[in-house]
């Protein structure tokens, strides 16, 4: 049964045997801190931004062709601050998601492959939880080898969030340059530029952005919502420690940052990636700055079977 997960992990991120990678993340604790920042106006204090994540994937093998992937994500955000504010304002804010991601993988015989998943999400301050904290989603992917060294899939991630709609066109990116050198993400949500020093530690630059949306609960102010939106680019350096388990530092600045607090009411029209149409919305809260952030991974990474 393990061998099986496995198998179906190497076949859903790398479907080919060359230049693939050798193992696989299946279990990832992760730690975040934000280096306390000023607002842009309104208080004198400084909010500090402290976050975490779990990450866990399972696949179930039908055949050599054919996986039915699962993975799922569970990440916590506060923020904190000395400020005094407004009832009708969140603070602290304290947020929680679940992502899962479950759907077909199927590959076929000429080098092709294509990944259907329904991605629903949950977000919540665990206050007055009920159905409208659940947002729908999908992604839909097609895959080609186009060498030994490269391998690329297109297609579109949908969401509802809680201001609408949001599209994002996805571009996923396998490419080994060389023995050492490689870059492999799903643009534009994240991206990884690796240098693999030995076969123990590997370091290079990471991207990561996600537009997140979370439903409050308290009576204050019920039924609002926050926007978090970061572009975060770091260094990261990544070591096993003992066996299968590997520690990743990352140092960096999140670009973009903002815990918007909106009304129940205020939507948009669409969002195309970072495109906003239709967008009148007021928001509620006070932004606090861009700054530097850190974070440091638990990973337990597994070899996959020949």
């Amino acid at each position: 049964m393990v061998k099986k997960i496995l198998t179906g992990l190497a076949f859903f991120t790398f479907s080919f045997p060359v230049f693939a990678q050798e193992s696989i993340d299946i279990i990832t604790f992760s730690g975040r801190y934000g280096v306390p920042q000023s607002y842009e106006n309104t208080y004198a204090g400084k909010a500090t931004e402290i976050g975490g994540m779990i990450n866990v994937k399972i696949p179930l093998v039908f055949n050599k062709s054919t996986i039915w992937y699962n993975e799922i994500l569970y990440s916590p955000i506060t923020i904190l601050n000395d400020e005094t504010m407004s009832g009708e304002i969140a603070n602290p804010i304290e947020v929680h998601g679940f992502i899962l991601q479950t759907g077909l993988v199927k590959k076929f015989n000429n080098g092709t492959a294509i990944q259907i998943l329904l991605v629903p999400r949950f977000m919540t301050d665990f206050i007055d939880v009920n159905s409208k904290n659940l947002q729908w989603g999908s992604i839909a992917l097609f895959e080609k080898r186009y060498s030994n060294k490269l391998l690329m899939r297109f297609g579109l991630l949908y969401n509802q969030e809680l201001f609408g709609t949001i599209l994002t066109p996805l571009v996923y990116l396998d490419w080994q340059i060389s023995s050492r050198w490689s870059i492999v993400g799903l643009l534009p949500i994240a991206a990884k530029v690796k240098y693999q020093a030995n076969k123990n530690l590997s370091l290079g630059l990471s991207h990561f952005g996600l537009t997140t949306t979370y439903r409050l609960g308290n009576i204050a102010y019920r039924n609002d919502y926050i926007e978090r939106n970061s572009i975060d680019l770091s260094f990261f350096v990544r070591q096993r420690i003992i066996g299968h388990i590997h520690f990743e530092g990352r140092l960096g600045y999140a670009l973009g940052r903002s815990y918007k607090q909106y009304t129940e009411d205020q939507k948009l029209n669409l969002r195309l990636i970072i495109l906003s149409f239709g967008d009148d919305r007021i928001q509620k809260n006070v932004s606090f700055n861009n700054g530097p952030i850190a974070s440091f991974r638990l990973i337990y990474n597994i070899p996959i079977p020949e």
